[in-house]
């Protein structure tokens, strides 16, 4: 298992990493995202990337309380993280959930957090272009037919498209787009702090009609980059009685079994 070293070891040996694995709420609480985050670690441990992990000094980035209306939270939250991450004196940042890369990249620099942040597909990408990622030549998803979901915040909210169907190419699946992607994607029903609320009254709900266009691709994976997507998808998947034949992976899922 790889030993992840928190950014309080680092300072404790004189040292810096490289760049700080921002892992969030859903990746170490929640058991489905447990194993993103893990699959992520993984990748980077591989390719000798010098990393660290906030570990008990990372709290939540304040976006559900923003999106819920609680800007007084939300700004409560962030200076408190931003007080961390400045004390540590962090420059890069990298994260799994497209929520955190959303506020920590565009809403904590007015209140004094500015650093380099990416989303990890971004980061995988850079690795495969820079032959630090090394795919083996008859990965379990080559020619497997496959459809992407653009998470909000990752792709209308941030315009970061290519880069997971880059990862997708380098795997050689038979990509499926549905008929709402990229600028007209979807969303999968948990965004706008929708995870942690009761639903309202209506005729259907959001993740089972995205999850139907994704069925109607044929696809036998159904693409994730977020893990609150992932749960939604994944639901969304059962409700239809599919779980059996359709798997929800995130990207960095693929490409960990691939190496």
């Amino acid at each position: 298992m790889t030993e992840i070293k928190t950014m309080a070891d680092y300072l404790a040996a004189g040292e810096q990493p490289d760049i700080l694995f921002w892992v969030g709420c859903a990746g170490s609480f929640d058991d489905r995202a447990k194993r993103i985050s893990k699959a992520f670690s993984d990748i980077l441990a591989k390719c000798g990337i010098k990393f660290a992990i906030l570990g008990q000094e990372e709290s939540c980035t304040g976006d559900p309380a923003r999106r819920a209306g609680n800007e007084f939270l939300f700004q409560m939250m962030a200076y408190q993280n931003i007080q961390v991450l400045n004390g540590y004196e962090v420059k890069k940042i990298v994260t799994a959930c497209p929520h955190c890369f959303n506020t920590l990249k565009n809403e904590y620099p007015e209140l004094g957090g500015n650093y380099e942040v990416i989303h990890h597909t971004q980061l995988l990408q850079e690795l495969i272009d820079q032959g630090k990622i090394k795919l083996s030549d008859a990965t379990e998803f080559k020619g497997k037919r496959v459809t992407y979901h653009d998470s909000c915040y990752l792709g209308r909210a941030n315009d970061v498209y290519e880069a997971p169907r880059s990862l997708l190419a380098s795997l050689d699946v038979d990509l499926a787009e549905m008929g709402r992607s990229k600028k007209t994607g979807m969303c999968c029903g948990a965004g706008g702090g929708q995870m942690f609320k009761e639903e309202e009254n209506g005729k259907e709900r959001i993740n089972t009609n995205r999850t139907k266009e994704a069925l109607e691709t044929g696809a036998e994976i159904i693409v994730a980059n977020c893990p609150f997507c992932t749960t939604m998808l994944e639901d969304g998947v059962k409700s239809y009685e599919k779980q059996n034949e359709v798997k929800v992976l995130d990207i960095v899922e693929l490409l960990n079994s691939s190496i």
